[in-house]
């Protein structure tokens, strides 16, 4: 149901109850690396292009999440998914592979949360019965997107991040032992004028900081209430971007934990990888491998994961526009809500 202005409260339930996270071999030097389901020791994935690698990852990923959900693949009513391609092709593509009824979304690095949200306000309407929520990143085909190809061997500045190489998963079901989807917040589309696509932790700061405000204002409760809030990739750059407008709007997220999977992803010390980790797979993976893994083991009980996205294209950097920003928040649960 609609709590608030641009939230969704799910009254019945909805479960995760199946993931999937598979990186590539950068992912698998970082401190995450034990919590991912597979990884890949080779960037192509034996196939002839970095498109088709990609591909290759968010298939491997949504057949695994389907074994782990104990279902088949025909007893998912829909697929909801995107990336960063465009035409958002790895999705599509995957999708045709797949044979499961497709929802293609774009989201850029929000898409993780984007699909979640959408997937578990179907099955909390009785829309579908099972429905998957998929996004994936390939480092190769967003560099040579969105900046230069890596064969170009360009120089980057501090600010810029890298992209990850990974596809994370989630099947959504009516019943199960949880963890249950609990609610979500459908983020506004914020620009601050900025215009350099190495920044764009800066530019997404401010989107994530309205949503997750938004959150606790819809739902009228404490950022105490959560275990953790994790925004999705805004790295060190945004990060303390963020962390500075909750001070200045004396938002008190100092009452629980505040982390970012831009900054969790990699290791600081011994990969170059700039401000951190970014890219559409990058807070899927987290989310799926790292966050569910605790919560199985109940280290974490209440999450909210905040995915934040840049909404740029080639053309509309080539055509000098700003960078418009995007944020989708999802509360993840152990235990039932109270409503």
């Amino acid at each position: 149901m609609l709590k608030g202005h641009q939230s969704w409260l799910f009254e019945n339930n909805p479960v995760i109850a199946g993931t999937a996270a598979i990186v590539g071999p950068f992912e698998g030097q970082g401190p995450l690396a034990h919590d991912f389901d597979i990884v890949h020791g080779d960037l192509r994935l034996g196939q002839d292009s970095w498109e088709k690698a990609e591909r290759t990852l968010l298939e491997e990923a949504a057949n695994l999440a389907i074994e782990k959900a104990g279902i088949t693949k025909e007893s998912i009513n829909f697929l909801v998914g995107g990336d960063l391609m465009n035409q958002i092709i790895s999705s599509t593509f995957a999708a045709r592979t797949l044979q499961i009824p497709y929802i293609g979304v774009f989201g850029a690095c929000s898409t993780s949360m984007e699909s979640l949200a959408l997937a578990a306000n179907f099955v909390n309407s009785r829309s579908a019965k099972y429905a998957m929520a998929s996004a994936c990143s390939h480092n190769a085909t967003a560099e040579k997107q969105f900046r230069y190809p890596t064969e170009y061997g360009s120089q980057k500045p501090p600010t810029a991040q890298f992209s990850v190489t990974g596809a994370g998963v989630s099947i959504v079901t009516q019943q199960g032992k949880g963890p249950y989807v609990t609610s979500a917040t459908m983020g506004r589309v914020v620009d601050m004028g900025i215009t350099d696509p190495f920044n764009m932790g800066a530019a997404m700061a401010p989107a994530a900081v309205d949503t997750i405000q938004a959150h606790f204002r819809d739902l009228r409760i404490e950022p105490g209430y959560y275990d953790l809030i994790v925004t999705g990739d805004l790295s060190k750059v945004g990060y303390a971007i963020a962390n500075e407008m909750f001070e200045k709007n004396k938002f008190p997220i100092q009452q629980t934990v505040y982390k970012d999977c831009g900054m969790m992803m990699y290791d600081y010390e011994k990969q170059k990888v700039q401000a951190g980790a970014s890219g559409a797979g990058c807070s899927a993976i987290v989310t799926y491998g790292h966050l569910l893994r605790r919560m199985r083991e109940k280290e974490l009980n209440r999450i909210l994961v905040v995915a934040t996205g840049a909404l740029l294209s080639p053309i509309s950097f080539q055509q000098g526009e700003t960078i418009p920003c995007i944020a989708h928040a999802v509360s993840i649960e152990n235990e039932v809500r109270q409503l």
